[in-house]
């Protein structure tokens, strides 16, 4: 007897622990099309780094990956997420993936139906959406992939798959598209924690529109996802500096926990690369304030594709290689 209550002891402290970890890490999906151009990232000192490795030198545990249905170059579709998360596997780094339910792009400004989709009816769809839900997940769960979070959609602030799932017009269609991947994920990875992921973290109306509308239909959700952009923050007149968007992300983090009963994570987020030392002290800020003043309901900070340059403006590389921007994971890793 005393030997099983030591065991179910430790194992309980191992999953407390596992639960308390603070979580860093970065969307790293475009690496393989980097690759596909004969771009060679480096490290601060010039050494040559697969990007996984690379990550992971500079502190962070954990690597997100975006999925989409039918990309026109395959880059991003269940194969791609495959190879880029066997390296996170190697390296020991849980995965985050991020099902955008689109060929392309899919944020609060676009959501499109993937072309195959394009002549279901609501119930075809919900159907299309599962099994690519499964589908890819037991792809990756085939091959020992650690999944410990699956988003379904990002940045899901208006809904997605529009318009048969548009928030706005549909919010009972938008719920039972996020509940239909919500079960997907749990056939498949059932300790898997399921996001539902919206942007501008310091504006709690948005949160309270999707979140009501998810509860009143009675969605299933196990954490919420955030984005912590001060720079597109203060473009849309939210924030008035980056230091509005460190004082009413975390208020909301902590109000939105305690309406909804669930924790949240900081899934994305970026500074501007251009001033390297500026973004490096805002970063800083972001990772502070989401581990230290939310009341504990924040598990993690993830960047969103730092190795990203010239098309994009809260990268945080310059000439294939981390500005002192990324510094900030480093020193919040205690490396």
């Amino acid at each position: 007897m005393r030997n099983l209550v030591f065991v179910i002891l430790t194992v309980l402290s191992m999953q407390l622990s596992a639960q308390d970890k603070f979580w860093l890490g970065a969307d790293i999906s475009g690496t393989t099309e980097l690759e596909s151009r004969g771009v060679q990232l480096y490290n601060a000192a010039g050494e040559p780094r697969e990007n996984t490795r690379l990550m992971k030198e500079l502190g962070m545990n954990a690597i997100r990956l975006r999925v989409w249905v039918n990309p026109k170059r395959g880059f991003s579709n269940k194969e791609d997420v495959l190879v880029m998360a066997l390296r996170a596997k190697a390296l020991d780094m849980p995965v985050m993936i991020d099902f955008h339910y689109s060929d392309w792009w899919a944020d609060p400004a676009k959501q499109n139906i993937p072309e195959a989709w394009k002549n279901m009816n609501y119930k075809q769809m919900k159907r299309a959406l599962a099994r690519h839900t499964e589908e890819t997940l037991r792809l990756l769960k085939q091959h020992g992939i650690d999944v410990r979070w699956v988003q379904v959609g990002n940045e899901t602030t208006n809904g997605f798959l529009w318009p048969m799932g548009k928030a706005q017009d549909n919010m009972k269609q938008y719920a039972g598209l996020t509940d239909a991947g919500y079960a997907a994920v749990k056939k498949v990875y059932p300790d898997a924690i399921a996001i539902v992921h919206l942007d501008c973290a310091c504006d709690p109306g948005r949160y309270d529109f999707i979140f009501d509308g998810l509860r009143k239909y009675k969605a299933r959700f196990d954490m919420i996802g955030v984005s912590v952009y001060p720079y597109w923050d203060i473009d849309s007149k939210l924030e008035a500096d980056y230091k509005g968007t460190i004082k009413d992300f975390p208020a909301n983090i902590k109000r939105i926990s305690e309406k909804y009963g669930v924790e949240t994570m900081v899934v994305e987020t970026g500074v501007e690369v251009a001033k390297p030392e500026e973004g490096k002290v805002i970063l800083k800020a972001i990772i502070d304030a989401a581990m230290n003043d939310c009341g504990g309901h924040c598990h993690g900070v993830f960047y969103w594709a730092p190795e990203l340059e010239g098309q994009y403006p809260l990268g945080a590389f310059k000439d294939h290689r981390p500005t002192i921007i990324m510094e900030a994971f480093t020193e919040a890793a205690g490396k």
